[in-house]
C-alpha cells in the first residue's frame, strides 16, 4: 500500500525527501518549496497541516468527498483544484480524484480514496527527477508536470474506448442476433463520463492559462496551454466516438430488423408454397374420397367397371390439379402486379 510522502524542493534542483509533515511544515521556512504528497489522507492528517498553509475547512472536506466534479477555487493564501485521473479497464471507465493546493511555497496533493484505480500518481516520480531543474523554479512547474502525467494517461482510457467501438462495430456486422446491445449502453456511458470529466478539466485549464490562478506565473502558463490542446483534442475525439457509438446503436437496429423481415420473408414463402400444395389437393382429395366409397362401387355396377374408369377419372385428376396450379400462379402474379 502506497503511503503519504513530503519533500523538500530546492532552487538548486535539490529533490529532498522528507519523513514526516512536522518536518516538511519546518522546510516553509527555507528556500524552495515543500511538496505534501497524501495518499488516503484522513481529514484529520490534512487538518494538521491546514491551520498552517491556511487552508479552508471547506476544501478538506472535499477532498474526501469523491463525488466532486473537476473545478478550480480562489482562496486567499491558495488555488484549489480538482481533477480527474481517469483509466479504462474491461469496458469500465474509471476514475480517481484528485486535489491539488497550490501557494506561494507549497504544492499540496490528495488521491488514492478510489477502491478500483492504481494509485493515479505513481510512476510521476521519474518524470519529475527528469525535469528536476524546471520544477526547482517553484510550485507551478510541478503541478504543470503532475497535470501534464495526468492527462497523458487519459490518451490510453480514449485509445481503448476506441478499440471497443471497432470491436462492437465488427460484432454488428458479423452477426447482429448475437450481439449484445448492453455494450453499446456501457460505451455510450462511459463516453458521457468522459466528456463530463474533460470539459471541466479543459475549464480549469483555460482559467489557468488566462493568468487567473494568482500562484501561476506567466512564464508557467505558456506550459499550461499544451495541457490544454490536449484535453481539446480528447474532448473531440470524445464527441466523435460518441456519435459513432449513436451510428453504431442505429446500424444494430437497422440490421437487426433487416434479418427480421428476412427471416419473415422466408416463413411467408414456406407458408404460401404449402397453402399451394394444399388448395390443389382439397378437389383431389375431395374426389379420392368420393370415388373410394363403397356406395360409389355399387352404384357404378361393381369393381370391373370402377377398375375400367380408373384411367378416366386419372385424367380428370390430373387436369383439375393443373387447372388449379394455373390459376394460383395467375392469381399470385395479379396480386404481386397490383403491389407493384
Amino acid at each position: 500500500m502506497k503511503r503519504s510522502e513530503f519533500y523538500s524542493i530546492t532552487p538548486e534542483g535539490l529533490n529532498i525527501k522528507l519523513n514526516s509533515p512536522d518536518e516538511a511544515l519546518a522546510a516553509l521556512d527555507k528556500e524552495g518549496y515543500v511538496w505534501f504528497n497524501y495518499m488516503k489522507a484522513t481529514r484529520e492528517e490534512l487538518s494538521e497541516i491546514a491551520n498552517t498553509l491556511g487552508i479552508h475547512p471547506l476544501s478538506i472536506e472535499d477532498c474526501t468527498d469523491e463525488t466532486q466534479v473537476p473545478k478550480i477555487d480562489e482562496f486567499a493564501a491558495y488555488t484549489f483544484v480538482v481533477f480527474n485521473a481517469l483509466r479504462y479497464d474491461q469496458e469500465n471507465l474509471l476514475s480517481d480524484e484528485v486535489d491539488i493546493f497550490i501557494g506561494r511555497n507549497f504544492l499540496v496533493t490528495v488521491s488514492g480514496y478510489s477502491e478500483t484505480t492504481a494509485f493515479p500518481l505513481e510512476g510521476v516520480h521519474s518524470v519529475i527527477d527528469r525535469n528536476i531543474s524546471a520544477v526547482s523554479r517553484g510550485p507551478a512547474w510541478l503541478m504543470h508536470i503532475i497535470l501534464d502525467f495526468i492527462v497523458d494517461r487519459m490518451a490510453d482510457a480514449i485509445d481503448r474506448a476506441e478499440a471497443d467501438i471497432d470491436l462492437a462495430e465488427e460484432a454488428i456486422l458479423d452477426s447482429p442476433a448475437a450481439f449484445d446491445p448492453s455494450k453499446l449502453i456501457y460505451l455510450r456511458r462511459n463516453l458521457l463520463s468522459l466528456r463530463k470529466s474533460l470539459f471541466h478539466e479543459r475549464e480549469i485549464l483555460i482559467k489557468i492559462s488566462r493568468n487567473d490562478c494568482e500562484w501561476v506565473p506567466e512564464k508557467a502558463t505558456v506550459h499550461y496551454r499544451d495541457i490544454y490542446d490536449h484535453l481539446s483534442n480528447f474532448l473531440e475525439m470524445t464527441e466523435s466516438h460518441r456519435d459513432n457509438v449513436t451510428s453504431l446503436m442505429e446500424l444494430y437496429a437497422s440490421m437487426l430488423n433487416n434479418q427480421m423481415a428476412r427471416d419473415s420473408n422466408q416463413t411467408n414463402a414456406s407458408v404460401r408454397r404449402l397453402t399451394m400444395i394444399t388448395t390443389i389437393f382439397m378437389p383431389l382429395t375431395l374426389l379420392a374420397g368420393i370415388f373410394g366409397m363403397s356406395e360409389w362401387t355399387v352404384m357404378t355396377g361393381g369393381e370391373e367397371n370402377i377398375r375400367s374408369s380408373y384411367p378416366f377419372f386419372g385424367g380428370i385428376m390430373l387436369l383439375i390439379g393443373a387447372a388449379n396450379f394455373i390459376v394460383l400462379k395467375w392469381l399470385e402474379k395479379r396480386d404481386w402486379k397490383k403491389l407493384l
